[in-house]
């Protein structure tokens, strides 16, 4: 997969099908969709940026790439979308084919503009702190270290607010030093923007505007009242300490037999509004701290009361939830005002109940938000991801905000939609398809906030129906895309990055051999994945299981290589081998499998599936599994119980969760002291290198993984063999390796699995 992984390098595209199937049908018979996992951002170390504008096509505003075609002598191109020929303004006169702009480069597919300071001002970034207090006195100490923390790493021209909330809100005055003063709101009502106006005592100073749309300095709102709740981080530095240091728990009493009253709905709404009236269009963040459930507001998912728990993945099946659904269009609603607005909400959820996440989605999904999700604030998940966001020094998340996504493609494409995290602009145009996956009807999309690894997945449709006989000058066998992002950058300048691709289709008889040649089973997996994902969301009756082990059996069966009713003589090419191996790992993990997690979890997990790219998704799905021992250090081995050995130590790297595993052995060893003596220090050796392996691990990922350490046999040890093929379990015939282990499933193995679909490909 190597020159797929070259290819990730020069523009950040990883296709499943690098030739592809070029009609409808074939396409069908292919089984994965056309489609494609763009990272906008990905850092390129010799990225050209060009200090002017772009030029674009006068019909599908398209931008000038190196698949242009040029007229020198009469200064015209034409563009590989449309063909329509456009003339070069007066600037480009000194072109030639000895002097090439850089957008005309063949090597510069993937090219970013900066426009010039006077088209872009500058905004200076804001910080919103939405802060939940209905917490005990403990994780309220942890959660003001953290703040206090990264109030310190804020860049000095940063704007900050602060909310607090629990039975009310409450919007602190940070500008007005003198005293704490804060505007309070209650939780149960919900709060209209005119309310928050008058209320907050916006317009003393200089009238309300009797018309028109009132949001920010330039449409009439006094500009003292907005430095009164956005501070400048270097001026209030002072005044947020001392509130954070005064935070205390929510002071309303709560029954023994009740759940805290907690409005995190009505604060969120409160902070999208505020953002809306003074800073509307600028790259605002809102990191909201939930430390428990919400039971008052709109946004409440579960009642006050303890005897009634709170709704589970049955509940949500059965719909027997009473508060969903009105949860979930209530943030759907604050979604749309975010994305409106330009502003970003990031979840920080740490407790050890559900504090509404899958409710709270939609939101952080639509404004490209960022989420974290632990069991406390005192947990290095929580307190390092959140220091990450800030400090750009050994970890730049590269967070960018303000961006605009565009697809321009071939007129036998047409686009279905975007899973990720994004939200439609509804620029409907030729090239939308009827069939929509995901945010779809669109050619364009908002992306409120996204980094350096926010990926996209882009599912396109093959519309010609049938190849013509002779391919002429009208149509050559070549599909062109263009992606165009065109967002703010950390400095604050706005620039655009165009990234232009061509691959080809092949169509009829022999085209078998070409699909082959250029299938990415890796971005297939993930497309998979994100793709079961999104149909256990939104189709009502979906098995999942099913859908996953028909498309595999389709595929081996068109791409296989088998005499028909003949199982033993199937065979994969090499492209396709690994391929039923990741299917059968998605099959049972985190985002098929629901039992066991609550709808928080898988909400959390699925949330950074749809914002990874190929790799880091690849990990999610199989994880990989290194071993050390006296012969080896370090080497990769099968995801298979059989690994498991008590003179070895084991890495599992699952993404969200690192394991170091120690045999039985080793851990009799390391609990004697042995490592501590002199004569043991290959022993020391031994026990130290997964350590490091897994620390660099942890420092390269955002969010932070939870590092779990533990022994063979230990309680622990179930984080490590809840992803193991199970080879030899409870009842199987073969017995245990000595010294290995066994695993309590009735799960099928790899082996049987793999005898099933050679069976069922071959019929």
């Amino acid at each position: 997969m190597s020159e797929f992984i070259d290819l990730e390098s020069q523009d950040g595209v990883r296709m499943p099908w690098n030739v592809m199937p070029g009609t409808k049908q074939e396409s069908s018979n292919s089984v994965i969709p056309v489609s494609a996992l763009y990272t906008p951002l990905k850092p390129f170390p010799n990225l050209p940026l060009l200090p002017y504008s772009p030029l674009r096509c006068r019909n599908c505003r398209s931008v000038l790439n190196p698949f242009s075609i040029v007229d020198f002598v009469a200064k015209i191109w034409i563009c590989p979308f449309c063909f329509q020929r456009n003339h070069f303004p007066p600037h480009y006169s000194s072109i030639s084919d000895e002097n090439l702009p850089a957008e005309l480069f063949p090597q510069y597919t993937t090219i970013e503009y900066q426009f010039p300071p006077e088209n872009s001002p500058t905004v200076p970034p804001v910080f919103l702190f939405v802060v939940d207090t209905c917490m005990i006195e403990e994780e309220i100490g942890f959660l003001k270290s953290s703040l206090s923390q990264a109030v310190d790493l804020l860049p000095e021209n940063a704007l900050v607010g602060l909310i607090t909330f629990g039975t009310y809100v409450h919007v602190h005055e940070l500008g007005f030093s003198l005293i704490p003063r804060a505007f309070v709101f209650r939780g149960s009502k919900e709060v209209s923007k005119d309310q928050l106006l008058d209320g907050m005592s916006f317009f003393v100073r200089k009238p309300k505007p009797p018309t028109g749309v009132i949001a920010g300095a330039r449409d009439g709102v006094d500009p003292e009242s907005i430095a009164r709740f956005l501070v400048p981080a270097s001026e209030c530095e002072f005044a947020l300490d001392s509130i954070l240091e005064e935070l205390q728990k929510d002071p309303w009493t709560v029954p023994a037999d009740q759940r805290a009253t907690r409005c995190t709905s009505t604060a969120l709404s409160v902070a999208a509004s505020l953002l809306g009236v003074c800073v509307p269009g600028s790259g605002a963040r809102i990191l909201a701290f939930i430390g428990g459930p919400s039971t008052e507001g709109a946004g409440a998912i579960v009642s006050k009361s303890l005897s009634e728990p709170i709704r589970s993945h049955k509940d949500l099946d059965k719909d027997s939830a009473p508060f969903y659904h009105k949860a979930v269009k209530f943030y759907e609603g604050l979604a749309r005002q975010l994305v409106h607005q330009g502003h970003v909400l990031d979840v920080f959820a740490c407790a050890l109940d559900q504090v509404g996440l899958a409710e709270l989605k939609v939101a952080v999904e639509k404004t490209g938000g960022l989420v974290v999700l632990a069991e406390s604030f005192g947990r290095s998940v929580f307190k390092d991801s959140l220091i990450r966001i800030f400090q750009s020094r050994d970890f730049d998340l590269g967070l960018s905000s303000n961006g605009i996504f565009e697809v321009s493609c071939s007129k036998d494409l047409k686009v279905q939609g975007v899973i990720g995290p994004c939200a439609s602009l509804e620029k409907k145009g030729p090239l939308c398809s009827e069939t929509v996956i995901g945010q779809g009807n669109t050619t364009a999309w908002k992306m409120c906030g996204l980094d350096k690894a926010t990926s996209l997945c882009l599912i396109f449709e093959v519309a010609r129906k049938e190849i013509p006989d002779a391919i002429g000058q009208s149509t050559s066998n070549q599909f062109y895309f263009q992606f165009l992002t065109y967002y703010q950058h950390s400095s604050g300048q706005m620039r655009l990055r165009a990234t232009t691709l061509s691959r080809r289709w092949v169509a009829g008889p022999g085209s078998i051999q070409d699909l082959i040649a250029g299938f990415d089973q890796e971005a297939a997996a993930v497309v998979m994945a994100r793709l079961v994902s999104f149909k256990m969301e939104t189709e009502a009756e979906f098995d999942p299981i099913r859908w996953l082990d028909k498309s595999l059996i389709q595929l081996c069966s068109r791409f296989g290589d088998y005499q028909k009713d003949n199982p033993s003589s199937f065979s994969l090419s090499p492209r396709f081998s690994i391929f039923p191996q990741f299917i059968f790992h998605l099959r049972r993990s985190q985002f098929v499998q629901v039992f066991n997690n609550s709808p928080d979890e898988t909400a959390y997990f699925r949330m950074i599936l749809n914002r990874e790219n190929v790799s880091n998704s690849v990990v999610m799905i199989q994880p990989s599994l290194i071993a050390y021992s006296f012969h080896a250090l370090g080497e990769p081995v099968l995801l298979d119980v059989l690994a498991i050995a008590a003179d070895r130590i084991l890495l599992l790297d699952s993404y969200f969760t690192v394991v170091v595993f120690h045999g039985a052995t080793i851990a009799q060893w390391r609990n004697a002291g042995y490592h501590n003596l002199s004569e043991h220090k290959v022993f020391a050796k031994l026990l130290k290198a997964p350590r490091d392996d897994a620390d660099a691990i942890v420092k390269e990922r955002f969010p932070v993984p939870r590092l779990v350490i533990c022994d063979q046999y230990g309680s622990q040890a179930r984080f490590l063999l809840a992803k193991l093929n199970p080879s030899a379990t409870y009842n199987s015939d073969s017995p245990a390796v000595p010294g290995g282990d066994i695993i309590f499933t009735d799960d099928v193995n790899f082996e049987v699995f793999m005898d099933h679909l050679q069976r069922l490909a071959v019929q």
